[in-house]
Formats: C-alpha cells, structure tokens, sequence
C-alpha cells in the first residue's frame, strides 16, 4: 500500500551538524576552501559571524581565511603569521586576537582553526570560529597573553584569587607545560565530516514504507474490523443474560481470538516504539529517542487504551458486571488510527472502493446492535404500552416465539440479529419495506436517526464510489471520447475512406505506445536538471550510439531534451524526395525502405540512425530519396533546427559531430547531385513454403552484403 516515504537520498549535513555543535555557545564561524591555490577563499559565512564583524556576506565571500578585513592597529602581527602557517599546514591552531569591526571598533575574540575531512582523509575546509571575548578578556589584555599573565599575578594580588584568573591560569599551563598525552585526557569533541552522511539505522528500527511494515499494517487492519465488529455485537446481543454466564458460555468460543487480538495490539505498541516517521520537514527520523518522544505525544495513549486486556478477566473465571462489558467499547479507538491511514489506500481505487463499502456494513451494523438494545429495553420495561407492540415482540409472534415475560420467550439470537441489520441496511438505503417497522415513539425517532445518517452516507461513501469507478475508468473514458472527436472530424470534412482508415490506425497504435499520456506536458513542471535526467534516461538508446560519445554530458543533456518520438504505420510515408530534411531519426522498432524511383536503396530496422550531415552554411537539406515504413515503426527523432542550437552551444563537439557523422548514418539522405552510395541491407524475399500454397516472408538477418548503387544525373 501506498505511504509517504519521505525524504530518503543521502545528504551532506555539514552544516546542520556545524550549527549544532555550536549551539548554546555561539554561531561566529566561517568556512574555506582548504584546496584553494589562492590563499584559501572563503566558502561559507555563518549570520553571527555577520553580525559580530557589521560586514555583509556579500562583502566576506571569496576573501582570505585570513581575514585581513579585519584586521587593524592592534592585530598582533606574530599571531597572523602563525594563522598562515596553520593554514598553509593544515593543522588545528587557536588564539586571542584583536580584530576590528566594519565601523572601526575594536574587540578580542578567541579564534580556532579546525580543518575539516572528507570521506577520503582529505582535508578541504577549513572551520574557523570567533568566540567574542572583549568582556572577559579584553579588558585586561593588551599585551600577550603570557606577559599579561605575570603581569597580573605580581602587580595584582587579588586578581590571583578570582576564578577567572584560575581558570586562565589551568588553560595557560595545560597548554604551554603539561605534555601532549594529559591534554588528550581531555579530548575536544569531534567534528562532522563534509561527505554525503550514510543513513545510520540500527537493526532494530524498523521502516515504516518496508514492505513487512506494510504486511503488519494489514493484519493490524484486519483485527481493527474484527474488533469493530464483535465488541458491539457482544456488548448489545450477548450481555442481557442475568449473572454474565450466558455471556462467559456464549463467549468462550471467541475468547482465544479476542486474546490473540489482544496481544496483536500490544505487540503492536511495542513495533511502533521501533518504526520510524516522515517528520513535518519531510525527513525520515531513524532516532530511536525521537521515535518513542513522537509515538508517545500521538497515538500512544489511543493504542494503551484499546489494547486494555478485558479478555483475560473470562480466562480466569472471574465474575464480570455489565459495566466491565460496557467497557471493551474502548477498542474502537483503534478505528481513528484507521482513519490516519486511509491516505495510504487512497492510490488504489479498489482498495479505497472496499474499504468505504466495509465502512458502510460497518455502520449498519453498528446501527442494527442499537436497533436490538431499544427492543430488549421495551421488554424489560414491561410496559403494558410498549411490551405488545415493539419490533421485537412483532418478530417473535412472526416466528411463533413470542415473549412471556422480560427474560422468558423471544426470537432466537440469530434471527434477531438479521432483522436488525435487514432493517437498519434497508432504512440506510431507502425508506424501509414495512416488514419490519418502527411501532413505538423510541423506534421511531432512532429510525428518522437512521434515515438522516443514511442521507449523510449517500452523500459521503456512495458520492465517493462513484468518482472511484469514474477514475477507474478515466482512461478508457479518454479513449473513447478522443475517438469520437476523431471520427467527428472525419465527418465533418468529409474525408476520403483511405485517408480515414490511415487516421484511425495512427491513433490507435499511437494510444498503444503512450496510453494518451502526454510525456511534455506531464513533465513541464518539474525541473529542468530532473526534467533533463528524465530525458536522458527516455532516450538512453539513441545517445548510446556513436556518434555521440565525444559529447560531454552538459551537450548529452542538452540533446535528450530535443529529443521526440513518433511513429510510423505501414505504408506511411516518413519522408518525401524532394522534401526539405526536418529531422535526424533513430529506428526504435520495426523496418522502413528507403525508396528512389521506386527502387529500393536500402531497408533500415532497429538502431539504425537516417538522416544527413550538417552543412556549414545553415541552408536547407533537400532529401534525395523516400522513406517509407513496411512495418508499424517506433521512431526518435531530433530535429535539424535544435541539433543546430545545441552544437553552437557546445562548439568543441560540432566539429567532431560533423565528422562522425558520415560513419554514422546508416543511410544518408542529403541530396549532392550525384553519389554513390554504400550501405548494408537486409532484404525481404518470398519463400515457398511445404504446406498450402502461400507465401511467407522473411528476414534474412544472417544474409548482409553490400550495395553500391552509382546515380548519374545527367
């Protein structure tokens, strides 16, 4: 069944990931081209780092990692130097430095200088962070950071109490004088790569569009309507025994399948605390922790409930109330996760025709289980008003079994059951029949009930059938309605017999090929990169040969978006002698033959390429012989005036074009006066056959030889 997949191709996250690990603590970052030969440019400039400087991104992109931009009076000259040679070394560095803002202030931050790998080891970024520090640090700071330390520590003797200068003090001699095996006790937290993130699943989550998930669904389905069909029926037709052991007897017969529903909807709980979701920005969320936050503020209080094991009570020979009955109703709720998934079904219209008429049964017979309850009501009323005149009672004097007293006499369970639902499908579909009818004020008003739901249900599920048999038949309905059109056309301009037939079987076996799907018009909204790989794929045949295979991709590209189909019935003539040359075409299916004076030059059949060069000149190509189809042909085609507009496009490949293209064309149809021509053919001869005197043809596929056919125009 159908489901919303979600955004499933692999992604490079890099900077989702960048952006997290610095959450909470700042956003000042830039990235650069680590692989740049021209002091490593700037690829990426974060807003906090545009708001930290006053300079825009227009302004930072392209410039030096570096960052001379910022730098000013102050900027210390030792610190610039050894952020060339981090960079130029591709090796982490941090400092304290001085920088200036775009209007000319001042401040200190913390820099670092990470670079960053790809998948193959390669360092191609470079991360460099500014952590503003002018409150805590620049301040006190305007000389380096190790004379400024000592500085404070003799002419300030309180200074060397506060934590700040603690801290400072551990930072100071962590890095300067404790060996490099301590500081790695203290590791840094990794940074992401810049590669395409592969999906990291554990084998234990389970996703929510395989097709297991889906067989799952199913079965979940069919225990929801099983539910949905014996709770209100044990609860209106089996609890009006005294004491509940007519229910425990009548009951035991489905208590091992109402347990085993049971434990299908628990076990369903705990397969969707592991499936995964389409989150609302279309990703597929793989996280174990975000699965169960998710399943837990949606559904899971729903699936608890209804999965309640009321069952287990009848297992254990425990005397229930009809309270405790009243109280397995709860499984409906199962039925609103149903309507969750009801756009899964929506793509198949046999699928959704099934489920609105099971709907509508389903009402029915929750109508019918009402039905029963006000009859039995009536009689436990012994209302001298009421008690001869029910439905209820009018059923069993029918049957010959009428009531006695409230608990004594009646029709048999069954046979009520279908009066019931006979009556409620009948006053669901029309008015009623009158065989079983509302007597008293209680019937009466839950049958006027019953025939406004019934309005409300044409309305809904048959109102919703009928677009559904309409849509199964759109297709067919197209057909005939274009031919109509057709043939009323022919009609109206009186078109000769032959003309005619030769339409009608264009159309007809076109309609075969693309089942009246307009591929141009299909596609036009879609992109033009999707559009072009669409395209390419379409007409992978034609681009595979020859001809084409010094043209780069962009030019490949370009082509399969000027490329058509057509088709071609037998008899038809494909091109005329004489007729200016429109387009190059390529042999998909079926055979033609190329005609002059009515001699055959040559029989072309699959993959093969009929056409003509390309003059220097754009003038007009005049064709030198006929083309005609023997069979029904499939053909692709580009038309001489876009091959033109792409070679001047991609010019390096139009000279090589024009030069392959003599070696190419299986037969040339360029008009030069005179020519020979040499070409390899394959000829239809008549064989006589052993049986009945009939011809067959055939095709000598294992038969090639050469032509030479010399014209004198003179």
């Amino acid at each position: 069944m159908p489901v919303m997949k979600g955004l499933l191709a692999p992604q490079n996250t890099f900077l989702d990931n960048i952006a997290n690990h610095f959450d909470g603590t700042h956003s000042n970052f830039l990235l650069g081209n680590a692989q740049g030969r021209h002091g490593h440019p700037i690829v990426y400039c974060s807003d906090g780092f545009c708001e930290l400087t006053g300079f825009a991104r227009t302004e930072v992109m392209q410039k030096t990692c570096s960052c001379g931009f910022l730098h000013g009076a102050e900027t210390s000259e030792s610190v610039v130097q050894q952020l060339h040679k981090a960079l130029d070394g591709q090796y982490e560095y941090q400092a304290h430095v001085c920088f200036y803002r775009k209007n000319g202030n001042l401040f200190w931050c913390l820099l670092d200088v990470v670079p960053i790998k790809n998948e193959k080891g390669d360092v191609v970024l470079y991360l460099i962070s500014f952590k503003d520090v002018s409150e805590t640090f620049g301040k006190s700071h305007h000389y380096s950071t190790e004379a400024c330390w000592k500085e404070k520590i003799y002419n300030n003797p309180t200074y060397s109490r506060t934590p700040l200068f603690i801290l400072q003090t551990f930072c100071y001699l962590l890095t300067n004088f404790f060996p490099a095996d301590f500081q790695n006790m203290f590791p840094k937290p990794s940074l992401p790569e810049y590669k395409v993130a592969a999906v990291k699943k554990s084998r234990f989550i389970l996703l929510h569009y395989s097709i297991s998930k889906a067989l799952w669904d199913w079965l979940i389905l069919l225990a929801t309507f099983y539910v949905a069909v014996t709770v209100p029926y044990d609860v209106c037709f089996v609890n009006h025994d005294e004491g509940g052991e007519h229910h425990s007897q009548v009951s035991g017969g489905t208590m091992a399948s109402d347990i085993a529903v049971e434990l299908l909807f628990i076990l369903d709980i705990i397969l969707n605390f592991r499936t995964t979701f389409v989150s609302q920005s279309g990703q597929v969320v793989y996280n174990s922790r975000s699965i169960c936050l998710h399943y837990c503020t949606t559904w899971f209080f729903v699936d608890l409930i209804a999965a309640l094991p009321f069952d287990l009570l009848y297992a254990f020979n425990i005397t229930v109330t009809s309270l405790v009955h009243l109280l397995k109703t709860v499984r409906l709720l199962r039925l609103l996760r149903l309507l969750q998934k009801l756009d899964r079904y929506s793509q198949y219209s046999a699928v959704v025709l099934t489920l609105l008429m099971s709907a509508f049964a389903l009402l029915a017979h929750w109508m019918a289980c009402v039905w029963y309850v006000i009859g039995r009501k009536q009689i436990e009323s012994s209302d001298p008003v009421t008690w001869d005149i029910g439905w209820l009672q009018e059923l069993g004097k029918r049957l010959e079994t009428p009531y006695i007293n409230s608990s004594v006499g009646g029709p048999p369970m069954p046979s009520a059951y279908i009066a019931s639902l006979y009556f409620t499908l009948s006053s669901l579909t029309s008015v009623g029949f009158g065989n079983v009818c509302a007597n008293t004020d209680a019937e009466k008003i839950f049958s006027i009930c019953i025939m406004l739901m019934g309005a409300l249900m044409h309305a809904v599920v048959f109102g919703n059938v009928t677009a559904i048999i309409q849509r199964m038949y759109s297709r067919r309905s197209l057909y005939h309605t274009r031919m109509k059109d057709l043939k009323d056309f022919i009609r109206v301009h009186r078109l000769p017999q032959q003309l005619k037939q030769r339409m009608l079987e264009y159309f007809q076996a076109t309609w075969s090929v693309n089942n009246g799907i307009n591929a141009n018009e299909l596609l036009h909204d879609f992109p033009d990169e999707l559009r072009a790989d669409i395209a390419m794929h379409l007409n992978k045949d034609i681009l595979q040969l020859p001809v084409f295979e010094r043209a780069s991709r962009g030019c490949l590209r370009s082509l399969s978006l000027h490329i058509k189909t057509s088709f071609c019935a037998p008899g038809e003539y494909l091109i005329r002698q004489g007729d200016a040359l429109q387009a190059n075409y390529y042999v998909c299916s079926g055979s033609l033959e190329v005609l002059r004076d009515g001699m055959v030059l040559a029989i072309l059949g699959k993959g093969d390429l009929i056409g003509a060069d390309l003059p220097e000149q754009e003038q007009v190509i005049k064709t030198n012989a006929d083309v005609k189809a023997l069979t029904y042909c499939d053909l692709q085609y580009i038309s001489v005036r876009a091959l033109r507009e792409v070679l001047r496009l991609y010019p390096e490949y139009g000279s090589r074009f024009s030069s392959d293209i003599h070696h190419n064309l299986t037969y040339n149809l360029r008009d030069l006066g005179g020519t020979e021509v040499s070409t390899l053919a394959r000829i239809r001869i008549p064989v006589l056959t052993d049986g009945p005197s009939y011809f067959s043809t055939i095709l000598l596929d294992t038969i090639a030889f050469s032509l030479t056919i010399t014209i004198d125009v003179s």
